[in-house]
C-alpha cells in the first residue's frame, strides 16, 4: 500500500531582488536627481549668458541644411554649401559679425566652468550665500545705525547744559554710511573765527558723539567744511582751517573712547562740498561730518552652504 502513493515534488520559486527591497529605484532617484541638476545647471547658465552668447550656443547646435545651390567658382570648384539657410553671398561677414572675438573666449570660460559639475554648484552656492549675507548685514547695520542715532539724541535731549546743542545736530543715512554733521548755527558757532580749536559748546556735543559711535565697530571718516569766504590769510586758507578742524575732531573723539585704527580717513573740503548749495556763504556750511562706513562682510574663498 506504501508503495502505492503519490510522489508529490514542490517547486520553490524564490525570488531574489527586486520588488520594494530591490535596488531599482535608486536608479530612479539618481535619474532624477541628475536630471535635476542638470536643470539647475541649465537655469544658471541661461540666467550668466548675455544674447549674443545664447545666440552663438543656439547657433552652434542647429542642426546644418543642405543648400540645394551651388557655392565656390562653378565647375571643379562647385559644390553644396552646409548652412543653416544655405548658401550666402555674404556668409563670411555673417560669420564673422556672429562670432565676434570676445563670445569664443567667453563662452569658453563658461564651458570650462560648469564642466565639472559640483564646482558649479559650489559657484552658485557662493553667490546665493554671499547675497543673503550682504543683505543681513545692511539690515542689522541699518538697525545699529539707528539705535545709535536714538542713542544720541537721548543723550543729548536728557542733558540740560546738552539740549540747546540739538540744533546743531544732523543726523543721515548715505550711501557711505551713517553721517553725523556738527553744524553752525547764525551767531553760534562751534569754532572761533580762523581757529582750529573747538569752543566748549562744540567739544561737549563732540564728546556725546564719542561715547556714542564708541560702541559701533564702523570705521570712521572725518572731514571739516567751511563756507565760501575766502580767509584774510593767504598762507592759511580755508583748506587748511577745515582739515585742522577734522583733525581737532579726531582728537577729541580718542579721547572718548574711539580707538584710533577705526579712523580711515581725517580730510578738509574747504568750501567745495556746502550743505546748503544756493548760499554758500550760509553758516551751516561750516560744520562737522563724521561717517561711520558701511563695510561689506569678507567671506572666506571656500565658504558655500
Amino acid at each position: 500500500m506504501a508503495g502505492n502513493q503519490p510522489i508529490v515534488i514542490k517547486k520553490v520559486k524564490k525570488v531574489s531582488g527586486g520588488g520594494h527591497h530591490g535596488g531599482a529605484w535608486k536608479v530612479a532617484y539618481a535619474d532624477f536627481v541628475t536630471a535635476m541638476m542638470a536643470f539647475f545647471l541649465l537655469m544658471w547658465l541661461i540666467n550668466t549668458t548675455s544674447p549674443e552668447q545664447k545666440r552663438g550656443i543656439a547657433d552652434y547646435f542647429a542642426p546644418a541644411a543642405v543648400s540645394s545651390s551651388t557655392s565656390g567658382t562653378g565647375g571643379v570648384l562647385g559644390g553644396t554649401a552646409i548652412s543653416t539657410e544655405g548658401s550666402r553671398s555674404q556668409g563670411s561677414r555673417s560669420i564673422i559679425e556672429q562670432l565676434s572675438p570676445e563670445t569664443p573666449r567667453t563662452v569658453s570660460r563658461e564651458v570650462q566652468q560648469i564642466r565639472d559639475p559640483s564646482q558649479a554648484i559650489n559657484r552658485i552656492n557662493m553667490e546665493v550665500s554671499e547675497s543673503a549675507i550682504n543683505a543681513a548685514m545692511a539690515i542689522r547695520e541699518r538697525a545699529e545705525f539707528d539705535r545709535a542715532e536714538q542713542s544720541l539724541r537721548q543723550a543729548i535731549e536728557n542733558l540740560p547744559e546738552l539740549a540747546e546743542l540739538s540744533r546743531h545736530l544732523i543726523v543721515d543715512q548715505t550711501p557711505e554710511g551713517m553721517r553725523i554733521q556738527l553744524v553752525d548755527q547764525e551767531g553760534r558757532s562751534m569754532f572761533d573765527p580762523g581757529s582750529s580749536e573747538p569752543n566748549a559748546r562744540a567739544r561737549r556735543l563732540l564728546e556725546a558723539v564719542g561715547s556714542i559711535v564708541e560702541r559701533l565697530p564702523n570705521r570712521i571718516s572725518i572731514s571739516g567744511h567751511t563756507d565760501s569766504r575766502a580767509s584774510d590769510d593767504q598762507e592759511y586758507s580755508n583748506w587748511e582751517l577745515s582739515s585742522d578742524r577734522a583733525n581737532a575732531a579726531r582728537r577729541i573723539l580718542a579721547q572718548n573712547g574711539v580707538v584710533p585704527d577705526r579712523i580711515a580717513r581725517v580730510s578738509g573740503r574747504a568750501g567745495s562740498e556746502p550743505l546748503y548749495p544756493d548760499d554758500p556763504d550760509l553758516p551751516g556750511n561750516r560744520r562737522i561730518s563724521i561717517v561711520l562706513l558701511r563695510e561689506a562682510p569678507v567671506l572666506p574663498p571656500d565658504h558655500g552652504l
